[in-house]
């Protein structure tokens, strides 16, 4: 099992749920973001994650803002041990400059600690590959940080079933640390990215995934069922689902949400669960009330019907 796997068995509910911190100091300010995590631990919940980019994409903002905001409640709350975070480096420019180089992996990991108020971050993920850097330095880099301390495990983003192989073969070859997690986007709307190659490497090698985007930005809660509902912050992005396979994947949702006495979102996280290899999908919040309902997905098991009525739901007809 990997390290990943050992906290997610052993110390969480299973399956266990990472809470996504993308939305904290964004769409959550500090007070909301507060009860948010609040709930979530008072759940059963151990795992945050973020990223140092997060939000940098906001008008004003710089990065640093979600990690910022669970430093403060860290802080506040003392709760460091209770709790396992993970965040990712790779996408904020330092001085101009983003990517896996040694250098910046550096700088990056220093402010990331700094912003979070802690010594150590339990997982540490590169946000995206980077073909500009040898792998091999990239591993010797993570590896630095494990041996100080300063990081417990290391994991990958956004990589393809090649370029992860190559970095895990890079990291072999200098005894390093090894990447124990993988975070792709995943769900039922969005399957290109983990099944297949990804998929097989990983429940090889014994590398969880993490998936993001469990809920499709929201679409897949039921929130967004006509064109007309995507306004907002997220909105623009479930545009596709709407005109493409969205409206039967709800179908099958609803039907299997109301067999359950579930929500939409609690069967769409189950669902992700299910899969091989799976160690916990990832969803944010922005209410205690969407917490509690996200929580409940850990004690929603699934019939072998309810997996496969969603497969064929979610697989995206092939014009003849």
């Amino acid at each position: 099992m990997t390290e990943l796997r050992r906290i997610g068995r052993s110390d969480l509910t299973t399956p266990p749920l990472i809470l996504g911190g993308n939305v904290f100091g964004w769409t959550a300010d500090q007070d909301t973001s507060f009860a948010v995590l609040d709930a979530f631990v008072a759940g059963g919940g151990k795992v945050i994650d973020t990223a140092d980019v997060y939000s940098a994409w906001v008008d004003g903002h710089k990065g640093g803002e979600s990690e910022t905001v669970i430093g403060a409640w860290l802080k506040q709350r003392g709760r460091r041990d209770e709790v396992i975070i993970t965040t990712k480096v790779g996408m904020l420019p330092i001085d101009g400059v983003q990517g896996l180089a040694p250098d910046h992996i550096a700088k990056a990991v220093e402010a990331s600690l700094q912003r979070l108020g802690t010594d150590y971050i339990d997982l540490y993920l590169a946000h995206r590959d980077d073909e500009g850097t040898d792998q091999a330095e990239v591993a010797q880099a993570f590896d630095r940080l494990v041996k100080e301390g300063k990081v417990r495990a290391i994991g990958a983003s956004n990589f393809t079933a090649d370029r992860l192989a190559s970095a895990v073969e890079g990291q072999k070859v200098k005894a390093a640390a090894r990447y124990q997690a993988l975070q792709n986007q995943y769900n039922l709307l969005e399957r290109g990215e983990y099944e297949g190659a990804v998929q097989d490497y990983c429940v090889a090698h014994d590398i969880g995934m993490t998936p993001y985007y469990g809920l499709a930005s929201g679409y897949l809660s039921g929130k967004y069922r006509k064109a007309e509902d995507a306004r907002g912050a997220r909105g623009a992005a479930v545009g596709k689902y709407i005109e493409g396979n969205g409206p039967r994947v709800l179908d099958a949702l609803d039907a299997i949400a109301a067999a359950h006495e579930a929500s939409l979102a609690q069967v769409a996280l189950a669902w992700i669960a299910a899969q091989p290899g799976i160690a916990a999908p990832i969803a944010s919040a922005t209410s205690v009330k969407q917490v509690e309902d996200l929580l409940g997905a850990l004690h929603l098991e699934l019939t072998a019907e309810d997996l496969s009525r969603l497969d064929k739901a979610s697989t995206v007809p092939v014009a003849v």
